[in-house]
């Protein structure tokens, strides 16, 4: 028996349940359950150990030991080979011609654009040599260090390279000159955390520099609202997949106050390419509805979707196009959820290969249907689905 389903089996039984009150409460089928506690499936997914948990009433981590980490594909991780050796690379002692902090400022400005629009072949192309150049900057360059570092931090992550991304994304910390910009660092890291399923880390950190951060609402700048901001949506994003539904509220609560006193969605200062405001945290509020598996409210809430100039990142808004299939297809408007998909698909095509929860939602699609399109058929060997 695996340590998850032993530890399933036990609080089952401290709880009174038996396998099949367990799965009517908890919306996990029968036959997964006995699966999981007879050891004839080493792992379940993420999803399904929050839904157990809630059922139990237990933190989500408490039926975890080890973080739910999916690694990069095969080609993914040979893709990005010359970004890892550049950044695994020892220090050089002897550097020919050192590069400036305007130089790399102005190359890292061409580097932006690739990640805000997930291209991320040709993001892994460039890197290699802005880290170079940027290792070599004087002290005075260290900020434009730390930018570049975060970036490729990001990039790792959204390519579930999350070993490599846990060392840069510490190395921006540790060289980070200010609280603002130390921050920028901590909500990448609190949310490498959080895609590795290691939710108890990610909700102390975020909630440590969110109580550091906390600014005066009425004296607030906008800058030190919207980094408050994020890092409280980051925490609540942990919370509540870790089965603590009242912090998650709560933190949620305080961001939605620091986006009403901004009164709009903004580009947050030091964090590259992160926006807050009422659209973030409204799309948050989707997240959260899935999580407490209310499918109907996070469709409602999609609805009314704040709109203005400034729009969330392509990160967030695909995100946020998942959670809207995933709430479709819990509710059984396949048609609608696969929609979803294809579009967010066509967006984002480098990044959606990477998201489990498009295989989540496509499996429920499948499952539901008598029969599958050639569409979908051809997503499910895109996504690799087990057949």
């Amino acid at each position: 028996m695996t340590y998850a389903g032993m530890k399933v089996k036990d609080a089952r039984k401290r709880t009174g349940l038996t396998q099949r009150q367990l799965a009517e409460h908890s919306g996990v089928s029968l036959s997964t359950i006995r699966k999981l506690e007879q050891g004839e499936r080493s792992g379940a997914r993420m999803e399904t150990m929050h839904a157990l948990a809630r059922a139990l009433r237990l933190p989500t981590m408490s039926l975890v030991t080890e973080p739910d980490e999916e690694g990069a594909r095969a080609e993914t991780r040979e893709l990005w080979e010359p970004v890892r050796a550049e950044l695994m690379r020892p220090p050089s002692r002897e550097i020919d011609a050192p590069a400036t902090p305007s130089g790399v400022s102005e190359v890292l400005a061409t580097t932006v654009p690739l990640y805000r629009n997930h291209r991320f072949s040709e993001l892994a192309s460039m890197l290699p040599t802005l880290l170079r150049d940027a290792d070599t900057l004087p002290d005075e360059g260290r900020s434009v260090r730390v930018r570049v570092l975060q970036l490729a931090a990001s990039a790792l992550t959204h390519t579930r390279q999350f070993d490599l991304a846990e060392i840069v994304v510490r190395r921006a910390l540790a060289e980070g000159q200010d609280r603002m910009s130390a921050s920028a660092s901590v909500n990448t890291l609190a949310w490498l955390l959080l895609r590795q399923g290691r939710l108890d880390e990610a909700l102390s950190l975020a909630t440590q520099w969110a109580d550091d951060m906390e600014p005066r609402l009425s004296r607030a700048s906008t800058a030190e609202l919207a980094t408050w901001g994020l890092l409280l949506l980051r925490a609540s994003g942990a919370a509540a997949r870790n089965n603590q539904a009242g912090v998650a509220a709560d933190m949620l609560r305080l961001a939605r106050s620091a986006a009403t006193a901004i009164g709009h969605e903004v580009d947050a200062e030091h964090q590259n390419v992160r926006t807050f405001g009422p659209t973030s945290v409204r799309m948050l509020s989707v997240e959260d509805a899935l999580i407490k598996d209310r499918p109907d409210v996070a469709l409602r809430l999609a609805e009314n979707m704040p709109r203005y100039s400034v729009r969330p990142t392509r990160s967030v808004r695909s995100r946020h196009g998942l959670d809207v299939a995933n709430a479709h297809a819990r509710l059984g408007h396949y048609t609608e959820a696969f929609g979803k998909l294809i579009e967010v698909q066509a967006g984002s095509p480098e990044w959606f290969l990477n998201q489990t929860s498009a295989q989540h939602t496509l499996q429920t699609i499948i499952d539901g249907r008598r029969t599958l399109t050639p569409e979908m058929r051809h997503m499910a060997d895109t996504l690799r689905l087990e057949r």
